[in-house]
């Protein structure tokens, strides 16, 4: 699937992470989301690596990373710590900046990212999502039963890992499935990785981590950043699918309250997997964003 990219694992101290790496000129660094890896910008980092230096890392625990055994009071998968891997990843292959693009989950590491570390971060993309904190603060009812992963993957004494674990496959599937609107859009490669992955007990555990992190830790740095007053200060675009109900996407909107930058943005017709489901009018978007 990406073909003319190498891999190398980097090691960041608390995490070793497998990252793909293709092209030349500018970073872009792409980041996943849940239940994922980096191969899901199969599509687009071909095109991507004729004008940029395209960076793919799995996120801590996901994919073929490694992460460290999860703790309780959730730090260790915390945004702050997956963003601080990133940091390390870009010190590894020596790039002092870059543009951050991410998806889902890898959209949290990348605001993180953009808000700890403002000096590295060139500009900001984020694919169908708002900040942790305003998600957990407007789920209400309608909301919470098409997010009930939410709430149910950040239950504590390992119950989500045991009902994952039970079948994994049929919970992947589902869960991929239930959040698209093209039928077809997964490539037989890219599932067989997907597959592959989350069948590991570590990538579970991972991903549940990572939602509790979300509910305690990352929640509680969000607001801190929101009463502090701090701003993403580069320019941030918001990407997101045009599926029933989010016909009026109030995310341009979020998203203007937490940039000082420029905020910019709109609809993709696709449902939650946008580079996979319209990877087109994906890329045309990303590239016009990313242009120097």
């Amino acid at each position: 699937m990406f073909e003319g990219f190498e891999t190398r694992k980097i090691d960041t101290g608390e995490a070793t992470i497998h990252v793909r790496v293709g092209g030349a000129g500018s970073a872009v660094v792409l980041l996943h989301g849940y239940p994922q890896s980096g191969a899901c910008w199969h599509k687009l980092a071909p095109a991507l690596a004729e004008n940029y230096r395209v960076i793919i890392p799995d996120l801590r625990g996901y994919g073929d990373s490694v992460g460290p055994a999860p703790d309780a009071d959730n730090t260790l998968y915390s945004k702050r710590s997956m963003a601080s891997d990133i940091a390390s990843v870009l010190d590894a292959l020596s790039e002092e900046k870059a543009m951050i693009v991410g998806h889902d989950r890898g959209g949290r590491v990348a605001y993180r990212f953009a808000l700890d570390h403002p000096d590295r971060t060139r500009k900001l993309a984020v694919l169908d999502m708002i900040p942790t904190s305003e998600t957990w603060e407007r789920l209400a009812a309608v909301e919470a039963i098409a997010a009930y992963h939410w709430p149910f993957l950040a239950q504590g004494n390992g119950l989500p890992e045991r009902m994952i674990g039970h079948d994994p496959d049929d919970y992947l599937k589902h869960t991929l499935h239930s959040w698209i609107r093209v039928e077809g859009c997964f490539t037989e490669a890219a599932m067989a990785e997907y597959l592959r992955c989350f069948a590991k007990p570590s990538v579970i555990a991972a991903c549940c981590a990572d939602y509790r992190a979300g509910a305690t830790v990352d929640w509680q740095i969000d607001r801190a950043d929101v009463e502090a007053g701090n701003k993403i200060a580069c320019p941030l675009l918001s990407l997101w699918g045009q599926r029933p109900g989010r016909e009026k996407s109030t995310s341009l909107e979020v998203w203007s309250a937490w940039c000082s930058g420029p905020v910019s943005g709109g609809p993709i017709d696709s449902g939650h997997f946008l580079a996979e489901e319209n990877p087109t009018d994906t890329l045309a978007a990303l590239s016009s964003f990313l242009a120097d």
